[in-house]
């Protein structure tokens, strides 16, 4: 079973508001573009509304009973009249959609209601949006279409313009703490991997990921060694820095949690201890805390920013670290 209409509602308020009403009021529309970020829930919302309309004991007129033999079985993902359809391969070619336009010109198996889904609707080819495009001008008054994507500018105006479109916002990292504590993830992982990615999936991989357990140790020990001299700093870049962050991306996670460290010190200057994401090292933090200003805190955070903007320009990493180190020490008095 999927998460329930209040599990979901609390993730997307403003969509699930949206579809309780046209539920409620009965003009659900003939097509829906759910648009967002991977992870956001698109699909368990298509679910749950393909759920709604098939529902033999809806509840309040808009949730569904998960318990009747059509919510079972689209949970199981076997109805005959509900069809997902999602990339062969790259892309999702011109036969699939036209196999569901076969499909759906038969009457319904068991009602007169169809229900489809479209997974990575912007990886349609061109004959097949094209192809979409012809079945979405013809709507049969009992289908719906749903269509699911992380890159709407990818997708024909025209099959666009004929969608209600749902933007699923990006997870508040709040949200993404309790989700990610329910799994079994430490309270400290937890909230420094709601800062880092707004992807459920992508956290638990991430927590788990001995790569990503020793990228933090290395970063906490470069801060550390950022209070003492310059020469201690490019030692611990070249024995640990450089070993461990080698691909662009890995760069730009270790210069994330970096920038974690340094938001961590400015929450406590603040006296916003509790939104601190470091918590084991909350006591050795306060310390380095009390040693600098708010001010130069600012300019290290942006000194971070620029050099991730440097990375994505192609600048030399280890040209780029070494910069950012002396960048950092700036106005610092060495033991």
């Amino acid at each position: 079973m999927g998460k329930t209409w209040e599990q979901l509602e609390e993730l997307q308020p403003t969509g699930l508001r949206m579809l309780k009403n046209s539920l409620k009021k009965q003009r659900v529309a003939h097509a829906y573009l759910f648009e967002g970020l991977r992870g956001t829930g698109k699909k368990e919302v298509g679910l749950l509304l393909t759920k709604a309309l098939f529902c033999e004991g809806l509840i309040e007129g808009y949730k569904p009973c998960e318990a009747c033999h059509n919510c079972r079985r689209i949970n199981s993902g076997n109805h005959p009249d509900v069809h997902l359809v999602e990339p062969d391969g790259a892309s999702i070619k011109v036969d699939q959609i036209r196999n569901l336009q076969a499909e759906f010109a038969k009457k319904g198996v068991e009602s007169l209601r169809k229900v489809y889904l479209i997974a990575h609707a912007d990886k349609m080819s061109n004959s097949a949006s094209n192809s979409l495009l012809k079945f979405l001008e013809e709507p049969n008054a009992q289908t719906v279409a749903l269509l699911l994507t992380e890159q709407p500018q990818r997708i024909l105006p025209t099959i666009l313009s004929r969608c209600q479109i749902l933007t699923f916002q990006p997870l508040s990292p709040n949200v993404m703490v309790k989700q990610l504590m329910e799994k079994g993830v430490t309270s400290q992982n937890a909230c420094i991997l709601a800062q880092l990615t707004n992807n459920l999936e992508e956290a638990l991989e991430l927590n788990v990921d001995e790569w990503f357990a020793q990228a933090q140790k290395i970063v906490v020990k470069l801060y550390e060694v950022l209070k003492k001299s310059p020469l201690e700093a490019m030692v611990t870049l070249q024995g640990d820095w450089f070993q461990h962050f080698k691909e662009k991306e890995q760069i730009h996670r270790g210069l994330d949690l970096l920038l974690l460290i340094f938001k961590d010190l400015l929450y406590i200057q603040l006296d916003k201890e509790e939104q601190i994401v470091f918590k084991e090292e909350s006591e050795r933090l306060k310390q380095f805390a009390l040693n600098t200003s708010g001010r130069r805190l600012a300019d290290q955070m942006s000194a971070i920013l620029e050099a991730k903007r440097k990375l994505d320009a192609n600048m030399n990493p280890q040209l780029m670290m070494e910069q950012l180190v002396l960048k950092i020490q700036e106005g610092s008095t060495f033991v």
